[in-house]
């Protein structure tokens, strides 16, 4: 087995000081470039590597930020980690990224692996079943601190980052109801997540607004991947009368239902106009177009990492001591699923 290079050795080799050496891994202004080329090229020839280890309990940081999803498969959760991604690589900051699968069970033992590996803070979009988040606490405890986006813990003395999931739906709902539809099918998440209970609550609100009474048969729970479209539309096909109007809370989702709604000989949108949500891409590869809302997923991201990184570098000037929510403007984009002539 090869002995480990050092930085004494490094200045052995180049013939400088161990400091001097120190200094130009870690960039300091006062050493000259030709001496830094020297260092950097013996670095390589040598196969130095620093460790970090060692580093990390000097400044007791370890440059790492945990982010726990609800699942990896996401055109969303994919765009908030390029956002997240993006401020964390100019911060010099890694992200460890673990998903829940929607799974509380997972998402506590995800915490647990984040909290042992020191983590300097944390970044989560809650499971599909988490309704207390206790496991949570020793992260609070150490002064770790944590932001949740999208899916947020209500009161939780934690920030959040999120849209007007009320308004949004309220936005879509209206959209359709002016579109002549009367009977409207809402397919949405576990309700106990803030996410869609604000969108029945905006389903709601459209339906009072105009007129139009709430029908509990109207709403389908659902896991809103793409093979629960099948499903759904199965049930659809089994209401009497026929809805005239479909709102989905994924885009996937949507694009699937509408896939199987034209099995069924259902014409989009002369006889039921669709709706998606998030502005995935798979909104404009589908035909007819899906109309959505426009979810500044990569915005979302890179904003819970900045601020994220804010509090790191000055925890008493940072947005966690000022706020526990920030709320981003969302856009409903209409297209052909749901435009009538």
């Amino acid at each position: 087995m090869e002995k480990e290079i050092t930085i004494y050795d490094i200045a052995k080799d180049v013939g400088v000081s161990p400091t001097t050496v120190s200094r130009a891994l870690n960039n300091h202004p006062a050493v000259h470039e030709k001496t830094k080329k020297k260092i950097f090229d013996a670095v390589m020839k040598m196969g130095y590597q620093s460790n970090i280890f060692a580093a990390n309990l000097r400044t007791k940081r370890t440059n790492n930020i945990g982010v726990i999803v609800p699942r990896l498969n996401s055109s969303f959760q994919s765009s908030v980690l390029a956002g997240m991604e993006n401020a964390a690589n100019q911060a010099g900051l890694n992200l460890i990224i673990s998903q829940s699968l929607e799974s509380i069970k997972k998402e506590k033992a995800n915490a647990n692996t984040m909290f042992n590996s020191r983590v300097d803070g944390l970044l989560v979009s809650l499971a599909g079943d988490t309704e207390n988040i206790d496991h949570y606490a020793p992260f609070l405890k150490k002064g770790i601190p944590i932001i949740f986006y999208d899916r947020i813990a209500e009161d939780s003395g934690c920030p959040g980052i999120v849209i007007d999931n009320t308004q949004a739906a309220q936005k879509v709902t209206e959209h359709l109801i002016e579109q002549g539809c009367k009977r409207i099918v809402h397919v949405l998440g576990n309700i106990k997540i803030n996410v869609y209970a604000d969108r029945l609550k905006g389903y709601k609100y459209a339906l009072m607004d105009n007129d139009i009474p709430f029908d509990q048969s109207l709403i389908i729970h659902s896991d809103l991947n793409e093979e629960a479209g099948e499903e759904i539309v199965q049930k659809i096909m089994k209401m009497n009368p026929l809805p005239d109007g479909l709102f989905v809370s994924n885009d996937a989702c949507a694009a699937s239902c509408i896939r199987h709604l034209k099995i069924e000989d259902i014409r989009i949108p002369d006889d039921m106009a669709v709706v998606g949500f998030n502005n995935d891409v798979i909104s404009r590869l589908v035909e007819p177009n899906i109309t959505t809302v426009n979810y500044p997923a990569y915005e979302m991201g890179e904003l819970a990492m900045k601020n994220l990184i804010k509090h790191l570098e000055n925890p008493k000037e940072g947005m966690l001591e000022k706020t526990n929510k920030i709320t981003l403007r969302s856009e409903l984009i209409i297209r052909d699923s749901s435009k009538r002539k």
